[in-house]
């Protein structure tokens, strides 16, 4: 190939001289150096082939896969090398080991040797003792009669003999003992030994297969890679042969290459420009990009702040018309007199237990503080009452609720707050609390207190207090003295229709000490048991009774205001609180009181003519309270636990009922007294609109006021009337 192309450089010369001789002036030069240039190509595809022959004689064949099963078999002899390398270690090992061994029995040996000896010397030394005993004793016996004190002594001196004999017989068996086990640890070493010995012929064995199949190995691996580089030489050949055959071709296709490059330069340049332009483009993209993104964030931005300030906007005036329907309600219900409904939910608490069943299944509206969600049996039941109050809420937020209706006693209005729910959901909490944090009676009497002070210019007020029960269907005086005694419900005999418990006790209460006191009296004479619902469950219904009466100093105007302050007892399932004996009977007539408070709430609703107060002595003393002649409040105590769900319901469902009932418009009970001068009849006929002087009766002794007196009264009354009512 080398000779090739160097007859083709020749003839690459020659036809440069040709052409030399045939053209003249710059296209000839022009092709002289085009010919110059490819010669110069040319000869450096010559070294390069020259060089890659040299490489592929030089190196093996890269790809020959004999390569890779030769590089396998030299990693498995080298993992032979170390196997065997790790067996003679392990053989030096174990004969180190038999050596010691070896030794050591060595040394039993030499010890047990020396051992037998000194108890042959010791068996020897005590024989000839014994055998002088022995002779000593017959030749004394031969003799003729002498001392038995030597006689004795000989005794004595066998005697000690034959204790050394007993020591040196114990001796001997001691070392007997001795030799036994000498025997048996020599017998254990050699056993030793020869599982030694076995170990080392086997090693010897696995030491010599490793070295014949290292020696098979390395035969095979010569085999191998003598097949391997005739098989390289051959390849080597070939690829020769394939390159000869690539470079003719590649001369082939040089002259069109050539052709080709002349008419391939325009398009070159139009390829190059346009590369160019398209570099640009790339080089100004991300710039571009950037400030697309920039002004796409901007816009996107400016419409979430926009959306925000939208969302933010409606969620105000939704806020403010939910304040405002909700003030149009309370009015609705107020002249409409309907029956205001609040719920208040308890807190989980230990009595609850731990686990599925004391799982919280009442949630509450976020946006909505009338509206509460209970869980039940895995549907979600929505309920909306006048107010719910959540369990954190404190006394004071739930008193601040009710305090409108408290001083409206003040006013001669007829006030009735009751609460209601099943046993152990917080009712008496709630109306009576605790001395730490007092509930709605004991505030309600304190607001009094200080609605009363702030009028004392003007007005003096009388507060009586009454506390009563209804213990199974009976009503029992708190107060009294007998509060065994059962009392009777029964109508006032002044025609007004309203009802009254003759014999009832009345204390007149001036403070806040008196207010303890009475509700200390009552509270201990109220009747709580311990079921498995509640530890402290009221067993009876217990009515607080707060009677205001007033009277305004200047107009003579008498005011009289009730507020019945109810906690009812709770309901409960039998089974679930365990009730039995008197306990039972109790919760059947809480049970019966309720229903029929359910039976009058359902007539009251559906409008009929007759509504049956008389069915039970709870509902005949609310009569007043629920016949339309009061401001009545109801307030649902309800369990957000999970086993507490069905009665939850069904006392949010009754509550939902008693919010629809309308009572009607509430009266006022306000009378005026009698006036006592003539200057008050004047100053009536300024308020009614008559003139001071067209009708004033004569020789009554007393002078006519002036018009700016009259004026001046008659703006007081006026304020006076006003602020009264």
């Amino acid at each position: 190939q080398v000779e090739t192309l160097k007859e083709k450089l020749l003839e690459q010369a020659q036809e440069i001289s040709r052409l030399r001789s045939e053209l003249g002036g710059t296209d000839a030069e022009k092709h002289r150096d085009l010919l110059a240039a490819e010669n110069e190509r040319l000869r450096q595809e010559m070294k390069a082939l020259e060089g890659e022959l040299q490489r592929q004689q030089q190196a093996p064949c890269r790809d020959c896969p004999h390569l890779q099963e030769n590089a396998e078999l030299q990693e498995q002899l080298a993992q032979l090398q170390r196997e065997a390398e790790e067996t003679r270690a392990r053989l030096v090992e174990l004969d180190l080991e038999v050596q010691q061994k070896t030794n050591r029995l060595a040394e039993v040996e030499l010890r047990l040797k020396d051992s037998l000896a000194e108890r042959a010397e010791e068996e020897e030394r005590l024989s000839r003792r014994l055998r002088d005993s022995q002779e000593t004793i017959a030749s004394l016996k031969s003799q003729p009669q002498q001392i038995k004190y030597i006689i004795k002594t000989v005794e004595v001196e066998s005697a000690k003999v034959k204790q050394a004999l007993c020591e040196t017989q114990s001796r001997n068996q001691y070392l007997q003992e001795q030799v036994g086990m000498q025997k048996q640890v020599l017998k254990e070493m050699e056993q030793q030994l020869q599982s030694s010995q076995k170990t080392e012929a086997q090693l010897r064995a696995q030491i010599m297969m490793y070295e014949a199949e290292l020696e098979r190995a390395h035969g095979q691996m010569l085999e191998e890679m003598q097949a391997m580089e005739d098989e390289k030489n051959h390849a080597i050949e070939e690829a020769f042969s394939r390159a000869q055959v690539e470079m003719k071709a590649v001369h082939e296709n040089l002259a069109g290459v050539r052709t080709n490059l002349l008419t391939l330069q325009p398009a070159l340049r139009t390829l190059t420009h346009d590369y160019n332009s398209l570099k640009r483009q790339v080089r100004d993209f991300p710039l571009l990009l950037q400030e697309t993104l920039r002004s796409a964030r901007a816009e996107i931005s400016q419409a979430i702040e926009e959306v925000h300030s939208t969302n933010r906007e409606l969620l105000r005036k939704y806020r403010r018309e939910l304040q405002l329907r909700k003030k149009c309600h309370n009015e609705l219900v107020r002249l409409k007199g309907n029956i205001r409904v609040f719920g208040r939910v308890r807190p989980i608490t230990k009595e609850d237990g731990e686990g599925p069943e004391a799982a919280n299944a009442v949630t509450f509206d976020a946006d909505d503080d009338a509206v509460l969600h209970l869980l039940h049996k895995g549907k979600q039941v929505s309920f909306e009452l006048d107010k719910v109050f959540p369990p954190q809420a404190s006394q004071e937020e739930v008193f601040q609720e009710v305090q409108a209706l408290v001083t409206s006693c003040i006013d001669g209005y007829n006030v009735c707050i009751f609460a209601y729910g099943q046993t152990g959901a917080g009712k008496t909490y709630t109306m009576e609390g605790t001395a730490a944090n007092p509930g709605i009676n004991q505030r309600a009497l304190q607001l009094l207190f200080s609605e009363v002070r702030g009028k004392a210019a003007d007005w003096d007020y009388t507060i009586t207090v009454s506390a009563a029960e209804i213990y199974n269907e009976a009503l029992r005086d708190l107060l009294g003295k007998e509060p065994q005694e059962k009392l009777e419900i029964k109508l006032c005999p002044d025609g007004s229709g309203q009802l009254y418990v003759p014999g009832l006790t009345e204390f007149r209460v001036q403070s806040v000490e008196d207010i303890n006191k009475v509700f200390e009296f009552g509270h201990i004479k109220r009747v709580t048991e311990c079921t498995n619902l509640n530890e402290h469950s009221s067993r009876s219904h217990a009515l607080l009774i707060v009677t205001v009466r007033g009277l305004d100093r200047s107009t003579g105007l008498r005011t009289t205001g009730k507020l019945n302050l109810v906690d009812l007892a709770g309901s409960e399932r039998v089974g679930r609180s365990g009730a039995e004996g008197s306990r039972l009977r109790e919760a059947q007539h809480i049970n019966k009181s309720l229903s029929a408070l359910g039976d009058v709430i359902y007539a009251l609703r559906s409008r009929q003519g007759h509504v049956p107060f008389r069915n039970s002595k709870l509902t005949y003393l609310l009569q007043d309270s629920l016949s339309g002649d009061s401001k009545t409040l109801m307030m649902v105590q309800v369990s957000p636990a999970e086993k507490n769900t069905s009665e939850t319901l069904c006392s949010l469902k009754f509550a939902e009922r008693v919010r629809s009932v309308e009572l009607g418009p509430v009266s006022r009970k306000a009378e005026l007294g009698s006036w006592p001068s003539q200057e008050h009849l004047e100053v009536l006929k300024i308020l009614l609109g008559d003139s001071p002087g067209s009708s004033a009766p004569a020789g009554r002794g007393h002078a006519s006021p002036s018009p700016g007196q009259l004026s001046s009264r008659s703006a007081s009354i006026r304020r006076k009337l006003q602020t009264s009512g």
